[in-house]
């Protein structure tokens, strides 16, 4: 009765959030596993036929994960096109402050404010297909008229090239540089990279999938063990 009564709750994690709590691996570890897809929701409600990431859910349940003591990792996929910035951001401060090993996992894409999301736990990968697109700040393609709003979402856009390039190894001017790329995207700003290319950009840490993932978070639970 206790397992049917586990399996349907782990049913609607999985339906309602997108998350799971892993613990049946030969290591005994257990693990928390968070899939950011779709769009990046923020203080407005997207359209119901939109999938989504909401960050009122995923924030309190960061805090439930750095709170629990049964939790040893944090395992992330990610496949999203982007989305609210300020929202993004706040999710990317959480996990890059988590004290249990994290570890992400770029599948199909991570744009725009995904690129943080990706750099933010202790080790990244990206699948050989995945991709990463990188450009300025921008609002619903609309031009910018009033200088008051440039410097606003230029502060933005210094925000996230500094946390990127606070937590991966590439320097800020390149990422400026792609961000302002014209040769890429017709009409637009950017650069797109692809598997490897995020990993010689020194943006991703290692080409690799969901095997490589888990290991990987495995093997640095087991470090942070003996150290303790």
């Amino acid at each position: 009765m206790q397992e049917k009564i586990q399996a349907e709750e782990q049913n609607n994690e999985i339906k309602d959030m997108g998350q799971l709590t892993l613990e049946r691996s030969k290591e005994k570890h257990k693990l928390h596993l968070l899939s950011i897809i779709g769009e990046i929701e923020g203080h407005e409600m997207l359209a119901a036929t939109t999938k989504t990431t909401k960050y009122e859910h995923v924030l309190p349940k960061l805090a439930a994960i750095e709170d629990d003591q049964e939790v040893d990792g944090v395992l992330v996929l990610i496949n999203t096109v982007g989305g609210d910035v300020e929202s993004g951001l706040a999710i990317a401060e959480m996990l890059s402050s988590l004290s249990k090993p994290t570890v992400s996992l770029v599948l199909g894409g991570s744009h725009s404010i995904g690129v943080p999301l990706a750099v933010s736990t202790d080790y990244s990968y990206i699948v050989p297909t995945g991709t990463m697109v990188i450009h300025p700040v921008r609002l619903n393609g609309l031009v910018i008229g009033a200088p008051q709003t440039y410097d606003y979402f230029r502060q933005i856009q210094d925000r996230i090239i500094g946390f990127v390039s606070d937590h991966c190894f590439i320097k800020k001017e390149r990422l400026e540089e792609m961000m302002m790329n014209t040769g890429m995207l017709t009409k637009d700003l950017g650069t797109i990279l692809v598997g490897v290319d995020a990993v010689t950009e020194g943006i991703i840490n290692e080409v690799g999938g969901i095997e490589e993932a888990m290991s990987k978070l495995h093997s640095m639970i087991e470090e942070t063990m003996i150290a303790g």
